[in-house]
């Protein structure tokens, strides 16, 4: 059990707030985004930023924005200058790179920031907690059928799942542009069959109803099912805890999270299994060895192939991802660059033993595979690679953030 996953954490979201706000300060290097992996970023005795980073809890939708944009408002309302980076588990759009690069990144360009790097930082998986007691203290373990059915709305009691419990389901979801929530969409979108949503509101693909990847929950449907509730929400607070404690509060609740908030991965008494496994049992064979980092000189420098997506893999817990961290290539000045320099290259270290990994792990993450960390290394951080980070032939003068 990871040593934050204590009683505690069901009740802490006003220390939660405090410590997100103090952390979203003005620093030499700012920063925000996801708050699926925010406590193991910023805010606990093991985080992996270093001090003067700062990490404003937005959302991965207002993460990248913040970054995309150069508008460090989102972050600290009333800082000034650059954003530096963002934490997303939303994969940036091909959209999105290119509206960044015409900007900021052209010929034409009147402020030239240089290219973006988008890493993979850690895996993850989405995590499904749920509130419904079993007096004879049965597991629940989903078929994708079942998950499909919950939360598409087709399936509203617990009933319908056989776990000897009964009464209405309650489903919790993320109201913000959540990467969590994109992870999410993602599995469903590949593994539901169309007899597994029909009948529901769901918004229709050729004429019936299905899944689509969206990071925006509330956008899969036509009308959201009455049995649906968009969880709280507050500024600098970690969005899944929130969730998470809204799930707890309501009887017969349930609803999805990353697995850095819950007490225990594999109690599914309260943490639901799926085709059998627990979240805490992702295949890294069958999952994350699965596809190669990119090879060419064209792939290597298009930031949409640095980040895998997986659907629904043919062993292992079934939603998982990563989640990721987006940096400007070039800097101005030197001292956020060497800050930025050594903090990726210790979290991208190329030792048996990731600089972070024992902190990724207690949080209930999944460090990157030796080819993924050796490869963003000698690519995208390495400064004599021309993709890599403030590369002399590419951060010219004026060039950076």
């Amino acid at each position: 059990m990871n040593k934050y996953k204590t009683l505690a954490a069901l009740v802490a979201t006003a220390l939660l707030a405090t410590a997100g706000a103090a952390s979203a300060q003005q620093s030499l290097v700012n920063g925000g985004g996801a708050s699926l992996p925010s406590d193991l970023y910023k805010g606990s005795t093991d985080s992996i930023l270093p001090s003067n980073f700062s990490y404003a809890v937005t959302g991965s939708g207002k993460g990248k924005q913040a970054f995309l944009e150069n508008k460090i408002a989102i972050f600290i309302p009333t800082g000034t200058g650059n954003v530096h980076f963002a934490g997303s588990d939303s994969v940036l759009s091909q959209a999105e790179i290119d509206t960044y690069n015409t900007t900021y990144n052209s010929a034409s360009s009147t402020t030239k920031f240089g290219p973006l790097l988008q890493l993979p930082s850690v895996a993850t998986s989405v995590t499904i907690p749920f509130n419904k007691v079993d007096p004879a203290g049965s597991s629940v373990d989903l078929t994708v059928a079942q998950a499909c059915g919950i939360f598409s709305g087709k399936i509203t009691n617990w009933s319908s799942i056989g776990t000897g419990r009964s009464g209405p389901i309650k489903v919790f979801y993320r109201s913000e542009s959540s990467g969590t929530s994109e992870l999410l969409t993602r599995f469903l979108t590949s593994a539901c069959q169309p007899a597994d949503v029909s009948g529901t509101t769901l918004k229709l693909t050729g004429g019936v109803p299905a899944f689509s990847v969206q990071s925006t929950f509330a956008n899969l449907f036509s009308t959201i099912p009455s049995n649906f509730e968009a969880a709280p929400t507050a500024p600098n607070t970690n969005a899944g805890t929130l969730l998470f404690n809204a799930v707890n509060a309501n009887d017969g609740a349930i609803g999805y999270v990353g697995p850095d908030v819950i007490p225990n991965l594999k109690d599914a008494t309260k943490v639901a299994k799926l085709k059998g496994y627990s979240p805490d049992e992702v295949s890294v064979a069958a999952t994350l060895n699965t596809i190669a980092p990119p090879s060419s000189a064209a792939d290597i420098a298009n930031p949409a192939k640095w980040v895998p997506v997986f659907t629904n893999p043919s062993a292992g817990y079934p939603i998982a991802g990563y989640t990721n961290l987006v940096f400007g290539q070039c800097y101005r000045t030197a001292l956020p660059r060497t800050a930025v320099r050594n903090f990726l290259e210790a979290h991208y270290n190329l030792g048996a033993t990731g600089t972070n990994d024992a902190a990724v792990r207690a949080h209930g993450f999944i460090p990157l595979t030796q080819v993924w960390r050796e490869a963003i290394a000698n690519n995208l951080i390495a400064a004599s690679a021309p993709n890599g980070l403030s590369n002399a032939n590419t951060c010219t003068t004026g060039v950076g953030r």
